[in-house]
């Protein structure tokens, strides 16, 4: 009784996983420029 079907699809997994990776990472880019760029001009509002 071997089931040939797995439980989980790996390789979608993987990619799903590495974009959802990518997006954070992209994310975090963004607030580090920003918070980077609000030190420089705190005159600005």
């Amino acid at each position: 009784m071997q089931t040939l079907l797995p439980l989980v699809n790996w390789s979608n997994g993987i990619v799903m996983i590495g974009v959802f990776a990518l997006v954070v990472i992209a994310l975090i880019a963004v607030l580090v420029s920003l918070m980077n760029s609000g030190k420089k001009d705190e005159g600005q509002t």
